[in-house]
């Protein structure tokens, strides 16, 4: 097996738009190719779907991803998220910035972003920042993880 990928699919046609995001904002990041839909006259299977994406191969992080403009469908949801280990708090409040859109669906490190995809925005180390009881307590309260006032409470 070479690799596995995640499949995201983006339900409001803004699939170029949304990985075209991610790959401004992630280094190591880039577009390998798109796929477009063909013109409906071509299949009426395409009709409103004329130039919408296929299937997108993009690089987020070194990492590989697909994606595809499938229609309203299917939307995301927070039964799946994709993680970001930060080694600091600048890093941390670097992709909140980015990606929190939605403050509603903020929590203990988690954000969605204005595309519907969740992100859970955590420290590498979080796993040394929730030994204590006080700690994790002081992390189910907080939106963005603030990683000063964990190490704090340790």
């Amino acid at each position: 097996m070479k690799n596995l990928a995640p499949c995201l699919w983006f339900s409001d046609g803004n699939c170029e738009e949304a990985i075209q995001y991610y790959v401004d904002t992630f280094p190591d990041s880039h577009i390998q190719q798109i796929v477009r839909y063909p013109d409906a006259t071509l299949d009426e299977h395409f009709e409103g779907m004329e130039g919408k994406v296929i299937t997108a191969e993009f690089t987020l992080g070194g990492h590989q991803y697909i994606a595809l403009d499938g229609g309203p469908v299917f939307r995301f949801n927070e039964a799946i998220s994709i993680t970001i280990l930060c080694d600091d708090q600048a890093e941390i409040d670097y992709f909140w910035y980015k990606l929190s859109f939605v403050p509603e669906a903020e929590q203990c490190g988690w954000a969605k972003d204005q595309f519907g995809l969740s992100w859970q925005i955590i420290p590498a180390n979080m796993g040394a920042l929730q030994t204590k009881p006080a700690q994790i307590q002081a992390m189910m309260q907080m939106k963005k993880i603030i990683i000063q006032d964990l190490v704090d409470l340790a």
